[in-house]
């Protein structure tokens, strides 16, 4: 027998099972009115009054809705409501410019536009035949009680398109199924021991790789969901004591800002001995590990995946052979990217990863999360998938132990603050500037954001720039997250003798005393 995979599965279980159970705290301090505390049996209505009103405006299968927040409990209904019912969610990130926002809007073919009431005057140019502000009266989520049109499920069908930074200055629509959804949730609720006793605290934006999967796997095992509207390391300290978290996700600048708020913390830190952290968007410094463990007192978990495999691909979480180890020992066998999830096989290419990575060779990647395709790009498609693999672009090395460790990246992709951010990208906004010549944007380690954007400039005879200037001229033309943070002037830049910029000698310097050139 075979019965199709699909995202409402999650939904369907968490109301039969934990229907009266309270599912999902929703943000109390945001700018749309608060949904409070919300039963599984009361997201499962709003999902779906939200597909009937989606019949009602006369959307198909298939067809995109694109939906541009902060987190909320009206994301993540979202993600059932939308895709529960055939049609497709495209979460885009709240951070870009508008657009950006444009660009993706128009580029998915989204009829649907929901916007949280923070981005309302911001996005107010972004149009689609049909135009919400979350929370306002004729939003989607007040639709009247009215049972949506059935949907047979089609586990080869795109639940979302999730738009990602590459190698060129636009971005790439991942096309993410039902099938990859449902077999990351599950694998990952697998490794990572999650059962309906755990809190869970949405730290990482849902936006993001849709949330690494946990709304899915969250529902689907009736936990008690706190939503986070905005990163603050004592508010999480406080969410964690008020509601019992036991477990959250986060990018290394997540687990720095809780550190640094532990500081000033009165009282034991909560959820020592319960919390576990899982951490993904590049490898934090061992330090950060270690201090996690001991002064947190937390689990710390980390995996390796991209937009594109749903995410999960490796996970590296203690294991008992690692118990006598000394916590800096324990902590420096963390930061690699882990062994490969269940039902993921990896090589490593025997080419090189690229011109720019020194000698790893490139990691493929071969699972049932491994994306349908880009949407409308048929030939990053093919070369994305070239061979029957998912081609990373990152480079790296697979111990003999099985432990896969990433040092450096083929794409031009620096991950920083666990954003993913195209050097390419920043380097066509500095171009644009008439006093530069020359640019060369790369990644530099960071204790905050385990990467940090440098531009290494080269300006034309006669002109002059500030660092702060150049600073704030990317911020004016590109979200602020892609602004480098420092500029660096220089008389050349190290090329080859064709002319190609040879970055890894470029950040050379930088990482000097590190294993890898990823951090």
């Amino acid at each position: 027998m075979i019965v199709p995979f699909s995202v409402s599965d999650f939904l369907d279980r968490a109301v039969q099972v934990y229907g009266d159970r309270v599912g999902v705290v929703d943000e109390p301090d945001q700018p749309a009115p608060s949904l409070g505390e919300l039963t599984y049996q009361q997201m499962a209505t709003r999902a779906r009054r939200q597909a009937a009103m989606l019949d009602k405006l006369g959307l198909d299968v298939g067809d995109r809705v694109a939906i541009v927040s902060h987190n909320s409990a009206r994301l993540l209904t979202a993600f059932f409501g939308v895709s529960g019912w055939g049609r497709v969610l495209v979460p885009v990130n709240f951070r870009l410019r508008p657009d950006e926002v444009k660009y993706i809007v128009e580029h998915s073919g989204a009829r649907v536009l929901l916007v949280d009431p923070e981005l309302a005057e911001s996005l107010k140019d972004v149009e689609a035949e049909f135009k919400f502000v979350l929370g306002e009266e004729a939003s989607l989520d007040v639709s009247e009680d009215v049972e949506p049109r059935p949907w047979e499920p089609d586990e080869n069908a795109t639940a979302c398109i999730n738009y990602t930074s590459g190698t060129t200055a636009r971005p790439k629509g991942v096309q993410i199924t039902h099938r990859n959804i449902w077999v990351n949730a599950v694998t990952f609720a697998m490794h990572a021991g999650a059962t309906d006793r755990d809190v869970y605290l949405h730290t990482l934006p849902m936006f993001h790789a849709n949330g690494w999967g946990w709304p899915f796997l969250a529902t689907g095992l009736g936990m008690k969901q706190i939503v986070l509207r905005k990163v603050d390391g004592a508010e999480i300290l406080r969410r964690i004591d008020q509601h019992g978290v036991t477990v959250l996700c986060a990018a290394p600048a997540v687990a720095a800002a809780v550190l640094d708020a532990a500081q000033t913390w009165e009282g034991p830190i909560p959820g020592r001995d319960r919390v576990r952290i899982i951490m993904a968007g590049a490898p934090p410094p061992t330090k950060t590990v270690a201090r996690v463990q001991e002064e947190l007192g937390w689990e710390f978990i980390q995996i390796y995946g991209l937009t594109e495999t749903s995410p999960l691909l490796t996970i590296n979480r203690t294991r008992q052979e690692w118990d006598d180890l000394d916590p800096l020992e324990k902590a420096t066998k963390l930061t690699r990217a882990g062994a490969p999830a269940l039902g993921v096989r990896l090589a490593i290419s025997e080419e090189e990863a690229g011109p720019d990575s020194g000698a790893a060779g490139e990691v493929l990647a071969r699972s049932n999360v491994v994306l349908e395709g880009y949407w409308e790009q048929p030939e990053e498609s093919a070369k994305a998938l070239a061979g029957g693999w998912f081609h990373t672009g990152d480079g790296g090395v697979i111990g003999e132990d099985g432990y896969l460790t990433i040092s450096d990246r083929k794409k031009d992709v620096i991950i920083t603050g666990g954003e993913n951010v195209s050097s390419i990208e920043v380097e066509d906004v500095l171009f644009s500037h008439p006093a530069v010549a020359e640019v060369a944007v790369i990644g530099v380690p960071s204790e905050k954001w385990g990467e940090t954007i440098k531009a290494l400039v080269v300006l034309a005879e006669g002109t002059e720039a500030t660092e702060a200037e150049l600073i704030a001229w990317c911020k004016e033309r590109a979200a602020g997250y892609k602004a480098p943070t420092t500029v660096e002037f220089r008389q050349e830049l190290a090329r080859t003798a064709t002319g190609k910029l040879q970055k890894f000698k470029l950040r050379a310097e930088y990482w000097e005393g590190y294993d890898r050139q990823v951090h």
